[in-house]
């Protein structure tokens, strides 16, 4: 396998990671920079990208459309495995439909924010699309993966497993900056999203035993997809 060959300025990688099959998982809290790391890190070796946080958004989306109760697991459930997805795995332009609407916009809106826990904490929503999630993986032979299960469940014999995380004012900070929020109010969402995700009943947000932990904090994008990259390449050349 070829080593890393960093090129341009401020540690712009290149494309050189290109074995036959390349499996990442990505994990961590929301604001931890899973999603533009991973994306970075999907063009650089040359692959795709999956942000199965995306797929729970896109089916709360649904749910809210159909007006169900949030607290009637049968009925998100039923929805669930009615709803026709649709995925893209461009790393440079991904994007999700809906029953045949796009919903880019719309699953990163607050409504669907504030129910998309709640919907991602039902055992047959989970069952249904971790089977699609790994039947994109299966299509694929080089894909970063991205989410809250991925190294534990999702993939777990990935090629590199990695936990992204940050301290909770740097998440607050980013995640505001992106969506144009209060700070301090997006702190306590954030938080908030961590209790639902870490104690529900089926497949909490948890560390993979051997993930590999990289606290972001304090770090830029290229250095955080340097630092991935030399990870793979260790994985991958040995």
């Amino acid at each position: 396998m070829g080593g890393l060959l960093p090129r341009g300025r401020g540690g712009t990688v290149a494309l050189k990671i290109r074995p036959e099959r390349c499996v990442v998982a990505v994990d961590g809290p929301s604001g931890s920079g899973k999603s533009t790391v991973s994306r970075r890190l999907a063009t650089a070796v040359d692959g795709v990208y999956l942000d199965t946080g995306a797929m729970y958004r896109a089916v709360t989306w649904a749910v809210l459309q159909a007006g169900a109760d949030l607290a009637d697991p049968d009925a998100i459930a039923k929805i669930a495995l009615e709803t026709e997805l649709s995925i893209g795995t461009d790393p440079t332009s991904p994007h999700f439909a809906a029953n045949g609407t796009n919903v880019d916009a719309q699953i990163r809106g607050s409504e669907v924010t504030g129910a998309v826990s709640a919907v991602a904490a039902v055992p047959p929503v989970r069952k249904h699309l971790v089977a699609l999630q790994q039947a994109i993986i299966a299509a694929h032979p080089r894909i970063i993966v991205e989410g809250r299960d991925i190294a534990s469940v999702v993939a777990p014999d990935a090629d590199l497993k990695v936990y992204l995380t940050a301290s909770a004012a740097a998440r607050a900070s980013r995640r505001s900056a992106e969506n144009a929020t209060d700070v301090a109010a997006t702190e306590a969402d954030l938080a908030r999203r961590d209790r639902l995700d870490s104690s529900r009943a089926t497949d909490p947000l948890r560390q993979a035993s051997d993930a590999i932990e990289v606290d972001t904090t304090g770090m830029g994008i290229d250095e955080v997809v340097q630092q991935l990259l030399s990870l793979l390449d260790s994985k991958v050349s040995k």
